[in-house]
């Protein structure tokens, strides 16, 4: 949301800098994301002087051009070579000395610099409206009256002011604040509060909105009968009638406040309406009145597949909740959201009938949301406005309207409000906010906020008072809201951090998930993974990729747009969209991890699991004179893999191949039923989906199963042994079926002493052994904790192991 310091300098004129306005507002919860400045002539004109032509003659080598000198107010004159026709001695003129950077309005900005033109020096520029950008007219120079001061800035002479601009990052809560009125409502409480207690003195500075005088008609013209079906949608609805309207171009004071927050302008009307809008916060709409057949405004509910077309000439689809403003016959409007094509302001209107009214934020978000459009009007119904406000709102448009388009008042205000809302009452403790604050806050501070957010003190008893909340405060409805409230005024950097915070320890060590996840993270974080953070929402499209199931895709109800539409099956797809958009940028060696959730539709429910998911493209390592570019590979994956299992101290897993259609070829560790985590390479149809030419490896773990079979205990630590290890290798041929963790097994099982780790080193199957056969080369590592191993021990071993690998594996071991 965008607000003007020069507008807002209007309902709370202040002498604080627009820097210091930020850090206020920033400090009340209007997190001001930026501060730009906004000229209404862009480059607000600097460098550009009033001159005069002192002498002015025909160019000697150049029949269209003039050689001229101009005083510009700063010493001596200048010569300057202009080729518009209208250039004359004793003229006032704009002048651009050397160095100005002009922004004509066509093309792009350019720097003035000494020339020679046809031999001649030129020591600036005589410019015409549209060179400058104050207008489209380039049939000559600017000429100004005779009694313009030489020397003085273009800006000053046309008035251009300096406007600061405030992006502020609005919370959903703060409907209030979505206008000019709200922020310096909010401006103002703070500025009281900080002289309050920084000098003991209250200064109460109002905003100042304008006071409106009563409207009566002055002009017998078109009524407009109003009837409101829908009541719960439609609480209230206002209107007034303006004849003998000119639709025109808004003058320059009004556009300029439109364009500082960036809002084109249209015309006079539509202009009008959007500056009452972003004043004040009420959002309006004009009709015209010629075309509201029957004269008769009627707010109903949409029919079963109504047809409407909206004001980008699309025609929509209704829904029985939509609300509408209809005339006699058909739509005019989609209340709150948006205008029809045929019923909205044109060049040729002269009657106006001009709506303000309070709407129902549900029924408003429901049918933004159904619909996809987003605007002013909605995103504030749909938080929540003043129905308090919906009068003066249009009161100030209809004067506005008589004042710059010469509209007359021809009919009484219509104010259809059957059942008015009452604002809350709210019972409040300033003990409890003592209690939550952890400091005592001076009553008197408390009162002073309270009444600058206009939220009236009725009674009070002891330390509590009864509070009534103004309506715009659509947020408060709790005393928790209220100690906000008064908090982000007081300010947070107010309440002081303790020396010394108490916490009680646990007698017993639980097992702490986020400290494990924590762990995991650090460890693949240390190893040049960077961590992402996606949406689980995604595209419907993604569930005809392999591993998605259609009939458990769980659908969004009220998606904000198609691209997030579903919840997702798998966290790949957010990985390989972040891979995407890196690799357009340049980007390609990747290594990424996310801790996530996937979601399924059960027929019983609902049903999300967690996921940590591994991915890894592109090269080893950064490209180096010392070493040859390699790329990431299975093993590579493998290795981080395994790590993760040992950090997770998952005893007795098993390895098998992989049985996820996301992968080409893949492996699983597994652990009893529990699939821990399943890793390979990915397959083409992912890289195609999101047009990726290299490789993907991905390692998915189901990180709730690991989390179920993480060892919960300590660690226990062992004193290292102060005898050697000794290492024996030992050849066989075994069937094709027989995996090596089996041959781990029976190793493990066998000999649960002296081993300490197995390795295989090499593999070997082909044309020299038996068919059906492979050849595997492993070493065993074993050791005594108690002694050095003597040859009689380790043969005994090693005797063990060969007799039980023959045997339950029908392995032929090679014993020469």
């Amino acid at each position: 949301m965008k607000i003007s310091y020069k507008w807002l300098h209007e309902y709370y004129p202040s002498n604080f800098s627009p820097e210091e306005v930020g850090v206020f507002l920033t400090g009340c919860g209007l997190e001001v994301e930026g501060i730009e400045e906004f000229d209404s002539v862009t480059g607000g004109l600097k460098g550009l002087y009033v001159g005069e032509v002192k002498t002015c003659v025909r160019h000697p080598d150049a029949d269209k051009l003039s050689l001229t000198t101009v005083d510009t107010g700063h010493g001596e004159s200048v010569q300057i070579v202009c080729g518009a026709p209208n250039v004359a001695a004793g003229q006032k003129v704009i002048v651009a000395i050397p160095g100005t950077k002009i922004f004509p309005l066509e093309g792009d900005p350019f720097i003035i610099k000494q020339a020679k033109i046809r031999g001649q020096a030129s020591h600036g520029m005589i410019c015409a409206e549209d060179e400058i950008g104050l207008g489209k007219s380039h049939e000559g120079i600017i000429v100004l009256p005779s009694d313009a001061k030489v020397g003085m800035p273009a800006a000053e002479y046309y008035g251009l002011m300096t406007d600061y601009i405030f992006e502020i990052g609005l919370t959903p809560n703060r409907a209030d604040a979505a206008s000019h009125l709200g922020v310096a409502r909010d401006l103002a409480a703070v500025v009281r509060t900080k002289i309050l207690i920084e000098q003991d003195e209250d200064v109460h500075m109002p905003v100042n909105l304008p006071v409106l005088p009563e409207l009566k008609p002055v002009l017998s013209g078109t009524e407009i009968s109003v009837i409101v079906e829908d009541t719960i949608a439609c609480p209230r609805y206002s209107g007034i009638v303006l004849s003998d309207v000119r639709v025109a171009e808004s003058p320059a004071w009004l556009k300029n406040r439109l364009l500082s927050i960036g809002v084109n302008p249209i015309n006079n009307i539509v202009d009008i309406t959007n500056f009452v809008l972003h004043e004040c916060g009420q959002p309006l709409h004009a009709f015209d009145a010629d075309n509201i057949k029957g004269k008769r405004i009627v707010v109903r509910t949409a029919n079963e597949n109504e047809k409407f077309v909206t004001l980008d000439k699309i025609e929509r689809t209704l829904f029985p909740g939509d609300l509408l403003i209809c005339d006699e016959n058909k739509p005019m409007c989609i209340a709150g959201v948006y205008g029809g094509l045929h019923s909205g302001i044109t060049e040729n209107t002269t009657t106006v009938f001009l709506e303000s009214a309070y709407f129902n934020p549900a029924s408003i978000r429901k049918t933004s949301k159904r619909h996809g459009l987003k605007t002013d009007a909605s995103f504030r119904f749909e938080r929540g406005t003043d129905p308090e406000l919906t009068l003066y709102a249009l009161q100030r448009a209809a004067i506005m309207i008589c004042e710059i388009a010469g509209g007359r008042i021809s009919s009484n205000i219509i104010d259809n409000y059957p059942v008015p809302s009452t604002p809350p009452t709210i019972h409040f403790s300033i003990a409890n906010l003592d209690r939550f604050s952890g400091q005592k806050i001076d009553p008197k501070v408390v009162r002073t906020i309270l009444e600058s957010l206009q939220i009236k003190i009725r009674s009070e008893k002891d330390d509590t008072l009864e509070l009534q909340v103004p309506l715009f405060k659509v947020d408060v409805t709790r005393p928790a809201d209220i100690i906000e409230e008064i908090l982000r005024i007081y300010g947070y950097d107010r309440i002081p951090v303790p020396s010394k915070i108490n916490a009680s320890i646990p007698a017993t060590v639980v097992f702490d998930k986020e400290k494990f996840q924590n762990k995991v993270g650090d460890y693949l974080s240390a190893n040049g993974f960077m961590e992402i953070v996606s949406n689980s929402l995604t595209k419907k499209e993604y569930s005809s990729l392999p591993g998605w199931d259609e009939k458990m895709l769980v659908p969004i109800l009220n998606p904000l747009s198609q691209e997030l539409s579903v919840m997702r099956q798998d966290l790949l797809v957010n990985a390989l969209e972040a891979i995407q958009y890196n690799v357009n940028r340049k980007n390609s060696d990747l290594r990424l991890f996310e801790f996530g959730k996937n979601y399924f539709k059960t027929e019983s429910g609902y049903k999300e699991n967690n996921i940590l998911s591994v991915v890894m493209t592109g090269k080893k390592e950064d490209t180096s004179w010392k070493q040859k570019d390699s790329e990431v590979d299975f093993f590579l994956l493998k290795a981080y893999v395994n790590n993760i299992i040992e950090i997770s101290r998952i005893p007795g897993t098993q390895v098998s191949s992989g049985e996820s259609p996301q992968f080409n070829s893949s492996l699983a560790i597994r652990k009893g039923k529990d699939i821990l985590v399943e890793y390979g390479n990915i397959k083409d149809v992912f890289l195609n989906k999101f047009d990726l030419s290299q490789e993907v490896y991905c390692a998915s773990f189901n990180w709730d199963a690991l989390l179920r079979h993480s060892l919960k205990s300590p660690v226990q630590f062992s004193e290292i042994s102060k005898f050697p290890s000794v290492k024996r290798d030992l050849s066989m041929q075994i069937a094709n079926d027989i995996s090596y963790s089996k041959l781990e097994d029976i190793a493990y099982n066998t000999e649960k002493k002296f081993l300490k780790d197995i390795r295989l080193f090499d593999v070997y199957s082909g044309d020299k052994i038996e068919a059906g056969k492979k050849s595997y080369a492993m070493s065993f590592i074993l050791q005594d904790d108690q002694q050095t191993l003597n040859e009689q021990q380790i043969g005994k071993v090693m005797d063990k192991l060969m007799a039980a690998f023959e045997k339950e594996a029908g392995a032929v071991i090679r014993k020469n």
